[in-house]
């Protein structure tokens, strides 16, 4: 068999990388803070959030700063979520005691952040499933190519866009949309 056909057929016996999930919206997604508290991503109704998939040990987690910053100017109409993850060169070792004394200490983080998650397969996270993929969220394709990247949904939950980890948080076109 050839390495392409191989490939998808071990997608195929893991489910496929594509398809169609069973939510109504991301309000229905299912998903737990660092403390291991299901979060109601319905209570962000009316606000954008900006979910950023993070890590501690990365060139970008100085990023964490201009997300607090970001997240004191607009608090009152942007929730972000911060989505550990250590699928992009390990660089989110710690456990959920760790990541949430290090957010602290070195950033004052205040914003939400979850327990560490997958946001690429294998076993990619329902909530990385509706953000990356046309087919749940309606508006268009990607994947995520590293820490830091950043997936913008508005106050009525739908997608706005994806931002690749070398965007700044402040950017002009995320803040764009908060103004």
């Amino acid at each position: 068999m050839n390495p392409f056909k191989a490939f998808i057929a071990t997608l195929s016996s893991k489910g496929s990388v594509t398809k169609k999930m069973d939510i109504q919206s991301i309000y229905d997604i299912k998903i737990n803070a660092l403390t291991g508290q299901p979060i109601d991503l319905s209570q962000y109704k009316g606000k954008f959030i900006l979910f950023v998939n993070v890590a501690s040990k990365c060139g970008f987690t100085s990023q964490y700063k201009d997300l607090q910053k970001l997240y004191n100017k607009y608090e009152d109409k942007l929730q972000i979520i911060g989505v550990p993850c250590n699928q992009f060169g390990n660089q989110e070792p710690g456990n959920a005691e760790t990541i949430s004394s290090f957010c602290e200490m070195n950033y004052g983080v205040t914003f939400l952040i979850t327990e560490k998650t997958n946001v690429k397969n294998p076993n990619q996270h329902p909530l990385y499933s509706w953000l990356t993929q046309k087919i749940n969220n309606g508006v268009k394709d990607s994947s995520v190519k590293w820490n830091f990247q950043k997936y913008l949904v508005d106050d009525k939950g739908n997608l706005v866009d994806y931002y690749i980890s070398t965007t700044s948080p402040n950017s002009s076109k995320i803040t764009k949309h908060l103004k």
